[in-house]
């Protein structure tokens, strides 16, 4: 399982990790599909969830999911962490797992690393934590 922390955006269903769910966001429509945004964290970093269709009534707030082969990618021009067409997610506990809202992995700035462009790397921290969840306290 990999953490958070070192998640880097890319066009593979390649992120096999766990995390908690923080906040969900209300449902919207993209075309047919249902979807929703939420923030997931683990102890080394959070980032944006996408649910898509069901996957929005399923998952509250303090449910612990497993994620298997997800993918970090933008969609429409926001970088979120989500299952795919090819991955997974589901939930295997609750509320017991300790976490972190910063740093937010999708509120960093990346580019294509200098000497292959299929890589990423940071350029710039947009926000210390998600500007859609901002914190409460």
């Amino acid at each position: 399982m990999v953490s958070l922390k070192d998640i880097v955006p890319a066009a593979q269903n390649n992120i096999n990790t766990q995390f908690i769910l923080v906040e969900k966001g209300r449902p919207t429509r993209e075309g047919q599909n249902k979807t929703c945004l939420a923030l997931v964290a683990d102890e080394t970093a959070a980032v944006h969830f996408q649910l898509w269709g069901e996957e929005c009534d399923v998952f509250e707030a303090g449910d612990i999911m497993c994620l298997a082969n997800g993918i970090f990618s933008y969609n429409r021009n926001s970088l979120v962490l989500r299952a795919g067409k090819r991955g997974k997610v589901e939930k295997v506990g609750e509320f017991l797992m300790t976490f972190v809202e910063t740093p937010n992995m999708s509120e960093i700035r990346w580019v294509p690393h200098p000497t292959n462009s299929k890589r990423y790397v940071h350029e710039a921290v947009l926000s210390p934590h998600s500007r859609i969840f901002p914190p409460k306290y």
